[in-house]
């Protein structure tokens, strides 16, 4: 599923135009960037929550020269599940 495919979904369930669902869409994934950004958590009740977590520094292998490699310190955006997506089976999606 891509964006457009929110934006068209939004506009079957409600009295919107593509375009305006379009612009709904990318507002709310701006709001989440810029929380991410923010290092804020981000909570979707019912969907998930995300955060932003410190990624610590070592080492990996790069397998197409066979050769260890460092990894630097960084941050990453982890995504947890909430237990009303858990409990979702792949025949009840719409």
């Amino acid at each position: 599923m891509i964006k457009n495919d929110i934006a068209l979904a939004i506009e079957k369930k409600t009295e919107f135009n593509g375009s305006k669902s379009l612009e709904i869409v990318e507002a709310v994934l701006e709001a989440l960037k810029g929380a991410l950004a923010r290092q804020e958590k981000v909570e979707i009740r019912g969907f998930g929550s995300f955060k932003v977590v410190a990624k610590k520094t070592g080492y990996g292998r790069d397998i197409r020269r066979q050769k260890q490699i460092h990894i630097t310190q960084g941050k990453r955006i982890k995504f947890r599940s909430g237990q009303e997506l858990k409990h979702v089976s792949p025949k009840t999606q719409a």
